[in-house]
């Protein structure tokens, strides 16, 4: 894929009224998880599982797109940076890993299918051209059926004078986990056991282990649930889980619509940056036809609070996209009967919505919503339950459309602490940040042109401090 091309396909699918302006989508076909995130040299560079050929995850056919940017909201497409090579170990597909700094030299490592753990470097700062170690793979398939691990999906990083990697992986019958390696010099690789016990997860997929305070977290996939994460801490070589939460509360394909893979990076601002693949909530027939499908959800800023769970909030440099602002105070919403903000085209906009401190009942909002409300995706809260809601059941009359199923996120408010969500909407995709502590991201679809509005509502009467509109301006020249 040439850059020239990739505008090319740019523009050319812009006009899909599904196409998200401000979040990061490959130039055509399949996008899925994030590989090799990392800063270098002043600059962000996103690599990312791409099937080039068709719209669809194709596991033979899997490269490493890359994309790059400098302030970590618009974006450039670059050539592709792995493809399968023909004879070679990864011969049916690059899959999943990360992206080190090796020495000063900056690496990938990943899972060439189908004989195991590969490494390629580049002496280019732009990070454009890559080079195959020829000793790969570094980390084979066990020969032995009874070796208890497997190569695949690695995580790789520095202590002191030696280097770690871990593969995500379960244990039949037991649950997630993933397999330590130990390496003096990154090529010859000592297996040392299993990171940590067996959790209740169905696998550890795409696992990203950093330092996060003075915790450390363990980022990872499930094939059933979605992203998630452990915070604990390190006991020599081994990972003790702490706590446990999730990011993702529903489940895990590619029609769900869902959060399904994260990576994060480190940047010269001290800050942990998640990355994070959302699937397509429609058919394949649909993927298929519309010539693309993945998007990446918006950065996310992590850090560590004080219950001991991730908090997540949207990088900051986001702000540069907004548009024209418009506030509503004071907004009366009687029980029962919803309460549309005139004049609010939401269908590309970010909103900032403060609740005051209800009293009793669910309260929420809709997004995308049609004048009539027969299309609109809710976004619930309850304080009785202890909980913030992402319901996209009625996102779209389309028939196409089968990413439905409703996430709830444990979200206990203390007593005095009034309600505030950040909403982010682009065409096919909502991301909800509520006070700091939860994110739901959910792909819809509305297929009413007049699908645009924004709606209140509660239980009893409540009161909306003030809500904040900002339409957002596209990523993409």
């Amino acid at each position: 894929m040439s850059i020239v091309n990739a505008g090319d396909d740019q523009r050319r699918l812009a006009s899909d009224a599904f196409r998200p302006a401000y979040h990061f989508t490959a130039p055509a076909n399949f996008l899925g998880d994030p590989n090799g995130t990392i800063y270098w040299d002043g600059a962000y560079h996103l690599f990312y599982q791409h099937n080039p050929d068709e719209a669809y995850d194709n596991p033979r056919r899997m490269h490493w797109g890359h994309a790059v940017s400098r302030d970590l909201v618009h974006w450039e497409d670059l050539p592709i940076a792995l493809a399968p090579e023909p004879g070679g170990p990864d011969r049916r597909g690059c899959y999943s890993g990360g992206a080190i700094d090796l020495d000063g030299m900056p690496a990938l490592v990943y899972y060439g299918n189908p004989d195991g753990i590969c490494v390629a470097t580049s002496v280019d700062d732009g990070l454009r051209s890559w080079l195959r170690h020829p000793s790969n793979p570094l980390i084979p398939h066990p020969t032995d059926p009874q070796a208890g691990w497997r190569a695949w999906d690695p995580c790789a990083w520095r202590d002191g004078d030696k280097w770690y990697l871990i593969c995500g992986g379960k244990i039949e019958g037991a649950g997630d986990t993933a397999f330590l390696f130990r390496s003096q010099d990154f090529v010859h690789w000592d297996y040392r056991g299993l990171l940590y016990e067996p959790g209740e997860e169905s696998d550890c997929a795409v696992p990203d282990l950093f330092r996060l305070g003075e915790a450390h977290v363990l980022l990872f996939a499930s094939h059933e649930r979605g992203v998630q994460y452990y915070v604990g801490g390190m006991d020599g070589e081994r990972f003790v889980p702490q706590r446990h939460g999730r990011m993702n509360f529903a489940g895990f394909s590619l029609e769900s619509g869902t959060l399904c893979a994260g990576l994060t990076l480190h940047d010269d601002a001290d800050r942990r940056i998640m990355f994070g693949w959302v699937t397509e909530g429609r058919t394949e027939a649909a993927q298929r036809a519309s010539g693309w499908s993945g998007v990446m959800c918006l950065p996310r800023v992590l850090s560590l609070g004080g219950d001991g769970l991730l908090r997540v909030e949207p990088a900051s440099e986001l702000q540069v996209l907004r548009g024209v602002h418009r506030r509503f105070d004071g907004v009366q919403v009687p029980a029962g009967a919803p309460t549309r903000l005139d004049g609010v085209d939401a269908s590309c906009a970010e909103l900032t919505v403060a609740f005051e401190r209800e009293t009793a009942g669910d309260i929420g909002i809709a997004v995308s919503r049609s004048p009539d409300g027969a299309e609109e995706t809710r976004i619930v809260y309850s304080r009785t339950e202890g909980r913030i809601s992402l319901d996209p059941g009625a996102s779209s009359t389309a028939p196409e459309v089968v990413g439905r199923d409703v996430q709830h996120a444990p979200l206990d408010l203390d007593r005095d602490e009034a309600l505030h969500l950040r909403i982010f909407v682009d065409r096919s995709i909502v991301e909800v940040f509520a006070n700091g502590r939860q994110c739901l991201t959910q792909r819809i679809y509305p297929s009413r042109q007049d699908s645009r509005g924004v709606a209140l509502f509660a239980d009893a009467d409540a009161t909306v401090s003030s809500i904040d509109v900002w339409p957002m301006r596209s990523i993409w020249s």
